[in-house]
């Protein structure tokens, strides 16, 4: 699919939409527009806010209307209030940002996701056009966001929809080969023999071996660095 389109509707100062240019250059989102937007002077708070989006996607966004994009893309509109249950339709379902990411990449039409102004987001009238509502978790005591937070909350939930890679090494590959893992709990089914330990208990001492290893998800490096010390220490007491 093709990542969603990202609008900020009225916001109120440039600092915001220079803040959420960011978060879109970090989580591989491009197209940015804007509906009513604050002066956005090139030597100013949005362009000081924005990193390396100054050089793409903030000069490149879009001037749009608010009817532009409901009659042209599938629409979510995010929120930080919801009505408590479904007596009330506005803005009842919602889906947090995670469910929104298995939700829309299902989706094959040009969506886009709405941000509304920072001091009371969206009319009634405004939810009521958009397709989906979407609402970040956050205290009940203090569930306010500011937008430029929000944006970059949802953005990263939704970075799936945009990137096919990050900086951070691909944690399934560092994962060290299976065999490699039953070797090491090869070795130290051996070296319970050689220390000793009650032949009652051995099954239960390798079970939970396994199951540690199983949530650490050990690399070749580690597997390998364990497998020999107990490979040698099982040499060293059963050369006693």
């Amino acid at each position: 699919m093709t990542a969603p389109s990202i609008v900020v509707v009225d916001a109120e100062t440039p600092g915001n939409v220079g803040t959420i240019a960011r978060a879109m250059k970090n989580f591989g989102f491009s197209d940015l527009k804007l509906v009513n937007p604050p002066e956005l002077d090139r030597d100013g708070e949005a362009y000081g806010f924005a990193g390396q989006a100054r050089e793409d996607i903030l000069p490149n966004a879009d001037t749009v209307t608010f009817d532009e994009v409901v009659e042209n893309y599938h629409t979510v509109g995010m929120t930080a209030t919801t009505n408590e249950d479904c007596r009330k339709h506005t803005r009842f379902p919602f889906s947090t940002p995670d469910e929104l990411a298995e939700d829309l990449i299902t989706v094959e039409t040009d969506t886009a996701v709405l941000f509304g102004r920072e001091d009371n987001g969206f009319t009634n009238d405004e939810l009521e056009r958009v397709d989906q509502i979407g609402s970040i978790p956050a205290s009940a005591d203090y569930s306010s966001l500011n937008l430029g937070q929000a944006a970059t909350v949802t953005l990263y939930e939704l970075r799936d929809l945009a990137m096919a890679e990050t900086q951070l090494p691909d944690r399934e590959r560092e994962r060290a080969a299976q065999p490699a893992i039953e070797r090491l709990h090869d070795e130290f089914s051996a070296f319970l023999v050689a220390v000793g330990h009650p032949e009652v208990k051995r099954s239960k001492t390798e079970r939970m071996l396994r199951r540690l290893v199983g949530r650490a998800h050990p690399t070749e490096r580690e597997t390998s660095r364990l497998t020999g010390i107990f490979r040698r220490a099982t040499s060293s007491l059963n050369e006693e």
